[in-house]
């Protein structure tokens, strides 16, 4: 790797005006952009490296696809550990293995790629553009492997910055900021709001919403999750989603008289930080705050989709041509609407939906919903006949809809035998289901 002259690093305008001047011919943006990277690296004053790390963000915005898709290799495939100290660090811990030298060790292996990311993340707003680049990045994954290694550092990175310590809760109701209201209307991720006067109906007296935020995106949730506040387990979303033309009184009364929370929509924010667990946190905190407003709640749930049911269903199908034949209705055009052929798929359906949530593969459920709610310590309660008869429900889970119970008292239980021993904790309802022979 070249580096810059020493004079040049100690007045990072200099190293600027060399960049765009040099004596040749004046580099182009995807140049510029890796010789500010290598420039930064160099740094070590702070103020100076501020400013690098500034300028080379500016350049980054000037490049064009193709050219950010070259400069991510070059981050990729460069900036790696130094050889010669990497392997005197394993051959000093080979012949004495202390912690003295696996931390050396360790701190060898680390690529230098991770110090210019850290680098990077000092200029103004240095980490929402990380997290912006990395949005761009994962969607070259899949033809560039190579470009792995990067969003490993970079996931590495934002499981230390976006700790659950530095993350604060807050409640949005209807007096928050317009711009935060907004953006839930473009974050929803599971039932889409339909505009303002939707959004204000899920901000109502009855109804919490919560979000995560972080200090260094103001104003940008990273997840949030939407609760009403009903009496008994509610088996179906579109009652909850439906308008009420009702007074804010009479849905106040209705919150303070409620006993259950449904927690009925999750949605993560910023794609940027997909792998970065924030659920986990949220729900169980989301629980203490209901749990110390409304004494009265007793119960916890979910109300979730089956978004991989479809997919599963279709591949068993085509192995099992009896089970096609038996569930054959389905292919018809709104066969939920007709009652006599959706009441014969319901137990065919009910039951291969059960299956589908208790059978444990290498990665436990196959459904991510069931593996995320089931990993943090819920119980699988009931599987929800037409939950969601909505276009987006009908197509992932025939409508299928699921209540995962979090009890207060059971989650941390629940999540070690879940965890260690591949255990689904589930309600005699689910073992019915099970046990039901097909007809």
């Amino acid at each position: 790797m070249t580096k810059p002259q020493s004079s040049s690093l100690a007045h990072p305008q200099v190293w600027s005006e060399r960049l765009s001047v040099p004596l040749s011919a004046e580099p182009s943006p995807l140049d510029r952009a890796k010789r500010l990277a290598e420039a930064l690296l160099s740094e070590r004053g702070e103020a100076s490296g501020v400013i690098v790390a500034r300028e080379l963000h500016e350049s980054l915005r000037t490049l064009g696809a193709e050219e950010r898709l070259a400069f991510y290799r070059f981050l990729a495939n460069g900036f790696t550990p130094e050889p010669e100290r990497l392997r005197t660090a394993a051959e000093a811990y080979l012949a004495a293995p202390t912690a003295d030298a696996a931390a050396q060790l360790a701190e060898a292996a680390e690529p230098s790629r991770q110090e210019l990311l850290r680098r990077m993340n000092m200029a103004p707003a240095g980490t929402s553009a990380l997290v912006a680049l990395r949005k761009d990045l994962l969607g070259h994954l899949r033809d560039t492997p190579e470009l792995r290694r990067l969003d490993a550092d970079l996931q590495h990175l934002f499981a230390s910055w976006f700790n659950r310590g530095f993350l604060e809760l807050r409640r949005i109701d209807w007096q928050s900021p317009a711009a935060v209201l907004d953006k839930l209307i473009a974050y929803e991720a599971v039932h889409e709001i339909q505009g303002w006067p939707d959004l204000k109906r899920r901000l109502a007296p009855d109804r919490r919403c919560f979000g995560f935020f972080h200090p260094a995106l103001p104003g940008e949730p990273l997840i949030f999750v939407e609760v009403a506040l009903v009496n008994g387990l509610s088996t179906a979303v579109q009652p909850l989603l439906a308008s009420a033309d009702e007074t804010e009184d009479a849905a106040r009364a209705r919150a303070d008289a409620a006993d259950t929370a449904i927690f009925y929509s999750i949605s993560n924010c910023q794609d940027g930080l997909r792998g970065v667990s924030f659920g986990n946190f949220l729900i169980k905190q989301v629980v203490q705050e209901l749990k110390a407003e409304f004494p009265r709640l007793t119960r916890f749930s979910t109300l979730s989709p089956l978004p991989g049911f479809r997919r599963w269903l279709e591949k068993r199908l085509a192995a099992d041509a009896a089970e096609a034949a038996l569930l054959a209705p389905l292919s018809a055009e709104g066969w939920w609407r007709d009652a006599a052929r959706a009441d014969a798929m319901r137990q065919p359906l009910m039951r291969l939906g059960a299956i589908y949530l208790t059978t444990f593969g290498p990665r436990g459920p196959a459904d991510p919903v069931a593996r995320f709610h089931l990993g943090n310590g819920a119980h699988l309660e009931q599987i929800n006949w037409l939950g969601n008869t909505a276009a987006r429900g009908i197509a992932e889970s025939y409508g299928l809809m699921v209540n995962y119970l979090y009890v207060p008292e059971t989650i941390e239980a629940n999540h070690e035998v879940f965890a260690h021993d591949g255990v689904i904790i589930r309600s005699s309802k689910i073992d019915a289901l099970l046990s039901d022979k097909p007809h």
